[in-house]
This record gives structure tokens, sequence and C-alpha cells, in this order.
């Protein structure tokens, strides 16, 4: 098959030979008006569920790590970071091991998922900073709790956010970067000391800056601040337009640089449901009809209902930012991020088919997806 576009690293449109599942050709064309532009697929880092799987459900089955694969390929995201969140030991190491099982039973599956992501339990408990998660379950670092995730996972565990106050937490942020698990701070009410001691050990990340935090902090002295400021994190953010407002986004972007942010959809298993209350595990959520979901009877947001085709638009169109740039914004970046090997920018003869094809409208909406390739797997 071939597939045209506009590259979206070099500006060139290109006509790639695709076969077997690899780049069998590049070839040069003329740009004619109206083409879509042509980028390597997205690459999610943060994504809990989505149109009713939920990676850290009870009900979790190996065949819905193939169906979620699926489901984002349409929306360009041909990867993907499953996030267990904060749960009893007992449902995060039996869904680790359903997750890692599928995986490790299918090469393509394989090659889309290059990572788990263990976003708590050990995160503050304070309302606010712990969001969502069920508070029955948040509980203190346990070096004997990682080495068993890192077991059940068959070594698939490659991030985990904590938040670095609690008892343990620097020698756990020792103990992953020793073992290879990007460790990254979130759901924190750290103090600006502490944060800086995290950094030393080997925290790289914030975990969606500016959300899963109070609802008001001291105007200076803050942990958003601080982690802000801290050249040694990068920060991944929910671009969504209800996480951050627009003003913040800019802030962030002009802060950290593009280099150092990465855009995650923070997706829910609520995410694609009709607006209305539900309950998520022992939860009362709502879906509201502008899709964002939230904590019922609270300010306080719940996951969110959009992928990275919506968040990549709409930080564009808030940042200024030329959606050339954007787009790097799910694709190297995360992989950077992650510390996985990356085939560079643009395309090559050899790579594996990993592309989408989307068009772009400055004045609103999201990247509407043409069509998505990752190996022989074609979505429309």
């Amino acid at each position: 098959m071939r597939v045209q576009g506009v590259d979206v690293v070099s500006g060139k449109a290109l006509s790639l030979e695709i076969r077997d599942g690899f780049v069998a050709g590049i070839e040069r064309i003329p740009p004619e008006p109206g083409m879509p532009w042509l980028s390597r697929g997205f690459l999610d880092i943060q994504v809990n569920g989505y149109r009713g799987i939920d990676y850290s459900g009870a009900g979790l089955e190996g065949a819905d790590v193939t169906r979620m694969a699926g489901f984002l390929a349409v929306s360009g995201t041909t990867r993907h970071v499953p996030t267990i969140i904060t749960n009893s030991r007992e449902r995060i190491l039996r869904n680790l091991e359903i997750i890692a099982g599928a995986v490790s039973s299918d090469p393509g599956l394989a090659a889309a998922i290059p990572g788990i992501h263990l976003e708590g339990p050990f995160i503050c408990r304070d309302e606010g900073p712990r969001g969502a998660h069920d508070p029955r379950y948040v509980r203190d670092p346990s070096l004997a709790e990682f080495e068993e995730w890192i077991a059940a996972s068959r070594g698939l565990l490659r991030m985990v956010t904590l938040a670095p106050e609690l008892d343990g937490a620097l020698e756990l942020i020792e103990e992953g970067v020793r073992r290879g698990v990007v460790m990254a701070i979130g759901h924190t009410a750290a103090s600006g000391d502490r944060i800086a001691r995290a950094v030393a050990a080997g925290a790289s990340l914030s975990t969606h800056l500016g959300n899963g935090s109070h609802a008001t902090v001291p105007r200076l002295r803050n942990y958003l601040w601080e982690q802000l400021g801290a050249d040694g994190l990068a920060a991944s953010v929910i671009a969504d337009g209800f996480h951050l407002p627009e003003s913040v986004l800019k802030v962030f972007a002009r802060a950290k640089g593009l280099e150092r942010l990465v855009l995650v959809s923070d997706v829910a298993s609520l995410g694609g449901s009709e607006p209305g209350a539900y309950r998520w595990g022992d939860v009362e959520v709502e879906v509201y009809p502008d899709r964002h979901i939230g904590l019922r009877g609270t300010p306080f947001l719940a996951g969110a209902g959009h992928l990275l085709d919506w968040d990549i638009a709409h930080f564009a169109r808030a940042t200024g930012t030329d959606i050339r740039d954007a787009v790097r914004l799910a694709t190297s970046n995360p992989e950077a991020v992650l510390g996985l090997p990356s085939p560079g920018p643009g395309f090559r003869v050899g790579d594996r088919a990993d592309l989408t094809r989307f068009t772009y409208d400055a004045s609103g909406g999201p990247l509407v997806i043409l069509d998505t390739v990752f190996g022989t797997e074609i979505r429309r």
C-alpha cells in the first residue's frame, strides 16, 4: 500500500510504500492543495482506560488490552502506556499480570505497549492532591511492593508516579531509577526542599502538572511553582481545555520549553461515555455534556474524556504553537521521557510502519484522523 501526505518533520510531500508492516520505499512527490499531514503515530504515556475498559478494574481481561490498542489507533495513537491507579495490592498485581501476559503473547501488542505506568498508590492523602484516587488504598512507599510490581509486570513496569514527601519515597525513587523505571512526581503536596531532593534522587517528570492539586495554594511558595522551576523535571500536561486554562498552558510551554513537555490524555474508562452520573469503583463521578469527567458534586476532575487527537489540536491553538511542533509533544518527547529507542525524525526505509495521516483546522476542533497504520494494522 502507499500512503501520501506532508511530513510534519520535513514539510515535504511524501509517498510511503508500506509492505509487510514496514516502510519499504519513500518517494518525494509534488505537494497538492489540501494534502493531509503525515506523522509518526502518537504515544500516550497515561491511559487509564476508555470506552468501558479500565486498566485498574476488577474485570480487566487480556482481550481488553488488544481492544484498547484498536480504540486508540482510530485517534492516531499507535502506542500507549497502560496506567493503573491507586488500588489494593492484590488488584494491582492481578492487573499487572494480565497486561503483561497479553503483551508477551502478541508481538504486535508488544510493539504498541512499551511499558506500564503505576500512578499511585504512594500519593498524598489530602483532598485535592489525591484527586479521584480511592483514599482507602493510599499508602506509604514500600520497596517490597515495588519489587512485586516488577515481577508481576515481567519487567514491563516503565513508570511510577508518587508523592516525594512520603516516608520512604526518596529511597524508592533511587531504587526505581537504578532499576530503569522512570520515577515521576505527582499527586503531591511536597515542599520545595522535598521536590529538590526528589529530583536529586532521580525523579525526572512531573505527572499531569497543575492537576492533582489543592484548589488553592500559597501564591509564591507552592509545589506547582517548584516543579515548574525545576530544570531536571520534564512535565506531562493534559491539554484538553478542561484540566488547564489556556493561560496556564502558555506559561508551562514558555517555562519548560517545548522540548520538556509531553501531552498525555489521562483518559479514563468513562471516556467515550454518554453524559450522566456513574460510579468509578466506590467513587461517584459525572460525565458532563462537554465530555469532561469530574468527581460528582466537587470542582475536582476525575481523569479525562478526550484523546490526543483533541489535545494536540487544543494545545497548538492555545499556545500559538505550529502544529508541526505540537505533534512532537506526542511523539519524540514521550519517547525521550521513557528512554525509548527512537527511529529519529521523519521516516526511513526499514522503519516499522507507525504513522497517522490527519488534517488540522486552526479555527477549532480536533485533528481529523484519516487513517492510522501500525505494522500490518490499518485503522480508519
